[in-house]
């Protein structure tokens, strides 16, 4: 199968203490460029995510974002630092007497100064979270690869419509290409004829020029590797995969032949059709470079 390289996918997975939910879209790129934004507590898990996205995907610029919302109660803990609170205590009753103040410490008072108290974060089931999270992962991943496909099955489709009628513009060059000689050979012994008057025409000469001519005008390597081409690239696009690289260079190498049957061509109509083929071609490549 065929695969765009934009796609979207979006999956929630929750049991009884986490919710995640995750999204996944990409878009065209070279490479496979993953962006992951997730809470900071599942930092330790992105080389796991990393790799486990290989496994859906060889190219595109891949944004992720994932959320956690944890339904436990004891997650933090309070936690009293006695030694804290005593050195306090001491330097405060110090300074009131080193100074002839009132004491007025009260416990309430005392507990606000900075690391009496502290919450700290439990110790995290690692094993616990990544299944959860790994579930959600897989869930927008394999929503993500279906639009990926659904998309590269309406691109298939459009390219060999494209291939198709570039294939009747190679037809049309080919069935012209002979006409163009026999015109010229008219045009010549025509215009030798006016030249000469009544004295004979060198037919040896005549057929000497149009030879020269033919082979200056001659597109028939361009037009068969032309072909070979579009069949490679239908072809291509039938045996699926991660095609894009491929079917990228194949359709440089049409360009190339495109622009040969241009630059050899003194016929306006075969002029006409070059530039509708180089259009076409062109429209072919943009559409490759969403081909993952």
């Amino acid at each position: 199968m065929i695969k765009s390289m934009t796609g979207f996918g979006r999956c929630e997975f929750a049991d009884e203490n986490r919710k995640f939910t995750v999204e996944i879209k990409a878009v065209n790129h070279r490479y496979l460029d993953v962006n992951i934004k997730m809470p900071k507590k599942l930092n330790f898990f992105e080389s796991a995510i990393r790799t486990l996205l290989k496994e859906y995907m060889e190219r595109g610029k891949v944004d992720i974002f994932i959320n956690c919302e944890d339904y436990t109660q004891d997650n933090v803990s309070l936690k009293y630092n006695e030694a804290l609170a005593a050195q306090y205590l001491t330097y405060l009753n110090s300074m009131a007497e080193k100074f002839g103040l009132d004491n007025d410490i009260r416990v309430s008072t005392l507990s606000k100064y900075p690391d009496v108290f502290t919450m700290e974060e439990q110790g995290i089931d690692e094993k616990s979270l990544w299944l959860g999270l790994e579930k959600a992962i897989r869930g927008a991943a394999e929503q993500f690869v279906e639009s990926r496909i659904r998309e590269g099955e309406h691109l298939k489709k459009d390219l060999c419509e494209k291939l198709d009628g570039m294939l009747s513009y190679v037809d049309f060059i080919e069935e012209r290409s002979p006409v163009i000689i026999k015109e010229y050979k008219e045009r010549l012994e025509a215009k030798v004829a006016e030249l000469l008057g009544d004295r004979q025409i060198d037919d040896a000469r005549i057929a000497t020029e149009v030879t020269i001519f033919a082979d200056k005008i001659c597109v028939d390597e361009e037009t068969v590797r032309l072909r070979s081409h579009i069949k490679s690239t239908k072809d291509t696009l039938e045996a699926g995969g991660s095609v894009g690289r491929k079917l990228d260079f194949i359709a440089q190498e049409m360009n190339r032949e495109a622009n040969t049957i241009l630059s050899k061509t003194n016929d306006l109509a075969i002029s006409d059709i070059g530039i509708s083929l180089k259009t076409d071609i062109e429209k072919v490549r943009e559409q490759i470079q969403n081909i993952e």
